[in-house]
């Protein structure tokens, strides 16, 4: 009972907090890339305070040092809501590859689209493809970083999906480097999961992939294996989990 009343005084906070963020968000659209992203990204900034303070669930980083000076790729893990506000925190601007269908969500959606994220249209996999490298290029040569979740779609806590090509392809065709991030949310904030457990979620940044010379193949199975061996390791036990 006690999780359920902490997790639903989270989730208000969390949607109450997104209609003010949003309207005064819309207000900024005249000006400039980084004055919308800083406003915008105090929403998560809030947010995992919040989640911090209801649901007693906090974070830690290990590998810090790897982020490069240069503008790069993530190449993240995808188990949870936590990490799309975690990495606004992490590493400098950035723009996210999503599905199209999260812009028309009311407030929500509307801040996302100030961000200037990649929208695809997952109904149409060659024009996604063609779409993300084409503005993802743009985005990194304007100097902003882009987030890639390689499975595509959130995966269950434990389970493994496919990594698709599509990110491996825009680091091949821009030239990028590729950083590579495990991290273990869904253990405590599980896919379609109301319940926030009490806990520390532990995020691993790897080493640089540099890309210049590899094939898409290749710089998909590099991320793939470190991403894995680090879920491995980092995986909480059921005892750890409560």
């Amino acid at each position: 009972m006690i999780l359920l009343l902490r997790s639903t005084l989270f989730a208000l906070g969390m949607w109450l907090s997104s209609v003010p963020f949003a309207l005064i968000g819309l207000l900024l659209f005249p000006f400039p890339f980084r004055v919308r992203y800083a406003f915008i990204t105090n929403w998560s900034t809030f947010n995992l305070w919040w989640l911090g303070v209801t649901c007693n669930l906090r974070w830690e980083i290990e590998g810090k040092e790897h982020i490069p000076d240069r503008t790069a790729i993530i190449f993240c893990k995808h188990q949870s809501a936590w990490e799309t506000l975690a990495l606004q925190r992490i590493f400098p601007p950035q723009v996210w590859l999503l599905k199209r269908e999260l812009l028309w969500v009311p407030f929500f959606g509307w801040g996302l689209a100030l961000l200037e994220p990649i929208a695809i249209n997952r109904s149409d996999n060659m024009r996604a493809i063609y779409q993300l490298i084409e503005q993802g290029t743009e985005r990194l040569n304007a100097g902003r970083w882009v987030v890639i979740f390689p499975e595509g779609t959130r995966i269950p806590a434990g389970k493994k999906g496919t990594y698709h090509k599509g990110g491996a392809l825009l680091a091949e065709k821009s030239g990028y480097p590729v950083v590579p991030v495990a991290h273990n949310a869904g253990f405590f904030w599980p896919k379609r999961g109301f319940i926030k457990r009490p806990g520390t979620i532990k995020i691993v940044i790897g080493p640089l992939i540099e890309t210049s010379g590899r094939k898409a193949g290749e710089i998909n199975r590099m991320a793939e294996q470190w991403i894995e061996g680090q879920m491995e390791r980092i995986s909480p036990t059921a005892t750890e989990r409560g």
